[in-house]
């Protein structure tokens, strides 16, 4: 348990306080700044316990503890108060360049028999049954015609 409690040196203390004081962070970083200091056990006889932290900062004990550990596992302030840029998308693209000229080469041939033009519906599904992606709504196919201005009309 010693190995989670907060002990902060002036250094430290002094760069949360300012950044919680500044109102030119987003608020979700001030409110983690907020509560380490209250977390802060360094010269404190009278610290805070976790509930009254977690009720005066409308916060669950679970989300206390996960800013806590993040805190402790930074290797500096700055590191903990800044946010962490995705390396990668959360849903990888289906949509490349090769399917989108796969795409806009179907919208510009001719349409299937007995359809007189092609919708977006027909060349989504048409794109999946040659196998160019595994799965590709028509709402996707409309935004991709959009921006290569491509009317199926």
């Amino acid at each position: 348990m010693e190995s989670n409690v907060v002990m902060l040196n002036n250094e430290e203390r002094e760069k949360l306080e300012k950044f919680a004081k500044s109102g030119v962070h987003s608020a979700m970083l001030i409110r983690r700044a907020k509560i380490i200091l209250a977390l802060d056990r360094s010269n404190k006889n009278d610290h805070l316990r976790i509930g009254r932290i977690c009720e005066t900062n409308s916060i669950s004990r679970k989300g206390l503890c996960d800013i806590r550990n993040d805190f402790l596992k930074s290797q500096s302030v700055e590191d903990f108060l800044t946010r962490k840029q995705r390396e990668t998308p959360p849903i990888e693209v289906k949509i490349t360049g090769e399917v989108e000229a796969h795409v806009v080469a179907l919208a510009c041939s001719n349409p299937p028999e007995g359809c007189a033009r092609w919708t977006v519906r027909l060349l989504a599904d048409k794109a999946v049954e040659l196998h160019y992606v595994g799965s590709l709504s028509h709402t996707s196919v409309n935004q991709l015609l959009k921006k290569r201005n491509i009317s199926l009309t």
